[in-house]
């Protein structure tokens, strides 16, 4: 026991440390990020046409530089699996470079994947320099640090590290390092500069079995949205790679139907991050009914010829557009369903469970929780398995001998 005592002790130290300087770095990431998307909205016809250019820049970087790096996500979650691998350093600066310009030059992606890989990097160093054992115990506490610096959602951080490796496991033992260092690193971003996204929901309709119907049936929506999104988005990239091999002649491709598609559909309003739906959605702007199928469609096509970013924001625009519309189908308050949406189809197309209800509660508030864990329970359940994140696992449960 006094090994065990003496590990976590070890571990909350080195969360601390993990903390400051993931939050440093995600501030760092976050607010260069959100400047390069404002310069794109403001020059977007003058930037757009170099789409190709920048992605043709992106799979150099990979080729000439990235080496091992080049894994990515996948490299992160091999080690929260414990294996032997490595994560080199060098995958900080590329990451955070290639995603500056996929969003400086109008691609449709996220940054999550970014601030997980910063943080996974970040931990797995000092875990090596403190000759840390359990370096599977090290990258969950950074990858916690990682989305919580760069979202300010502590609590949904911690739980999202500790449940995204392996489906159906949760590793306790990271759980207390991690949200030390998702606390950390929240401050530490939010002292910086870099602001959090929160909306107050205050329209809650009274909870019956009427309104517990409506949920499950906008459950079931969110759920084959977050299915078809994952499903969608590894077809897309298994046959985009068999038809076009060549990395540099895939993205070029793609990045010139890419730029076509973003001007004829209004103009770049589904480049980059999403947030402007977001925005639009909760603070009464006009959302339309194909703005979640077409940013659906739109960022898997770039993610999957080969631009770097991460998929998480785009869930969240798309599940809240798609909120507004079926608000409206159902007679539901629209911001309501909006933020069941956000959370709901990240649930469906991450394989998550209780992060997705966390981070509404955070974002949105607590009164949410027991519409969001009904609304989840739905779409977790018909996501069939499929996830953004292909290297993750699913532990099998073995059968009762009766």
């Amino acid at each position: 026991m006094r090994l065990d005592y003496r590990d976590t002790a070890i571990w909350a130290l080195l969360a601390v440390i993990i903390g400051l300087i993931v939050g440093g770095l995600d501030a760092v990431f976050g607010r260069i990020l959100l400047a390069v998307s404002s310069f794109r909205t403001d020059h977007f016809y003058y930037l757009i046409p170099f789409l190709a250019l920048a992605g043709l820049a992106t799979v150099y970087i990979y080729q000439r530089l990235g080496k091992h790096a080049s894994k990515g996500m996948g490299l992160v979650f091999s080690i929260g699996q414990q294996s032997d691998e490595t994560i080199p350093r060098r995958l900080i600066p590329i990451a955070m470079l290639t995603t500056w310009l996929t969003h400086l030059f109008g691609g449709s992606a996220g940054r999550e994947g970014v601030a997980i890989q910063i943080g996974a990097s970040v931990a797995n160093y000092l875990g090596d320099l403190a000759k840390v054992k359990n370096r599977h115990i090290m990258v969950m506490v950074g990858m916690a640090a990682g989305f919580s610096g760069l979202f300010q959602t502590p609590l949904a951080a911690t739980l999202f590290a500790v449940e995204v490796i392996v489906v159906g496991s949760i590793y306790y033992q990271a759980i207390l390092p991690a949200l030390i260092a998702s606390l950390v690193a929240a401050q530490t971003s939010h002292f910086l500069g870099l602001e959090k996204f929160s909306y107050a929901v205050s329209k809650l309709p009274t909870l019956n079995l009427l309104i517990i119907m409506k949920l499950v049936v906008i459950g079931i929506a969110f759920g084959l949205t977050g299915f078809i999104f994952s499903w969608l988005l590894g077809k897309t990239k298994a046959r985009l790679g068999t038809l076009l091999p060549n990395p540099y002649l895939k993205i070029a491709v793609g990045s010139v139907i890419l730029s076509v598609l973003f001007v004829v559909f209004d103009q770049g309003r589904y480049s980059g991050l999403g947030t402007n739906l977001i925005a639009t959605t909760f603070s009464g702007g006009p959302i339309f009914a194909w703005d979640f199928i077409v940013k659906l469609l739109l960022t898997i096509l770039t993610l999957s010829i080969g631009f770097q970013g991460g998929e998480v924001t785009p869930l969240f625009a798309i599940g809240a557009t798609l909120g507004m519309v079926l608000g409206t189908l159902m007679g539901l308050p629209l911001t309501f369903v909006a933020a069941l949406g956000y959370a709901a189809v990240f649930a469906a197309a991450t394989n998550t469970f209780f992060a997705p209800i966390l981070i509404g509660c955070e974002v949105f508030g607590f009164s949410l929780l027991p519409y969001l864990f009904i609304t989840i329970s739905v779409s977790y359940a018909l996501n069939f398995n499929h996830s953004i994140y292909t290297a993750q696992k699913i532990r099998q449960m073995q059968k009762l001998d009766h």
